[in-house]
């Protein structure tokens, strides 16, 4: 099975779901939209490609992009191939839920639990959404890029020296 075969098939089968693609060290990465997320994976694990292992679910924040601001990543493989691919999708902070992938795969509980606990993004249809990691009365998403990394009183570390 290669990226080519993989994403043809997508794409026959979605024509208008794929908005970008790229093979970042051969791993064949694609972002589509929120709305037909679900129905891709569905297909990806239903259909003859088999890729029917989930094997990670996370966030990640671009506060600098109000479009595509945050983001949920999905890792997906067929373990008898061997062929991996990547899901992306994006939201704006006003629309941060998605649909959840429980009903297609029990793993995805405790991922969906963990990025809902460090970035804030909702899953529409997951059983026990609740913080996994941090405390209940956290009352905020620690992973979000909101809060300054080192102490503003510090002169010896800033936030540039973390890669912001």
């Amino acid at each position: 099975m290669t990226n080519e075969f993989v994403l043809e098939a997508i794409s026959r089968e979605f024509p208008d779901s794929v908005l970008d693609t790229s093979e970042p060290h051969g791993m064949l990465t694609l972002e589509v939209k929120k709305d037909d997320l679900k129905k891709i994976v569905h297909y990806l694990r239903d259909s003859s490609l088999e890729i029917k292992f989930l094997t990670d679910i996370c966030g990640i924040h671009y506060p600098e992009f109000p479009d595509k601001e945050i983001g949920v990543i999905y890792h997906l493989q067929n373990m008898m191939t061997n062929f991996r691919i990547r899901l992306k999708i994006f939201m704006t902070r006003e629309n941060i839920e998605v649909d959840s992938l429980t009903e297609l795969y029990a793993g995805a509980n405790w991922m969906e639990r963990e990025t809902f606990d460090f970035y804030g993004i909702k899953f529409k249809g997951h059983p026990d959404l609740r913080a996994i990691l941090n405390m209940e009365d956290l009352g905020y998403h620690p992973m979000l890029k909101e809060y300054r990394l080192e102490d503003g009183t510090r002169v010896d570390k800033d936030d540039a020296m973390f890669g912001r």
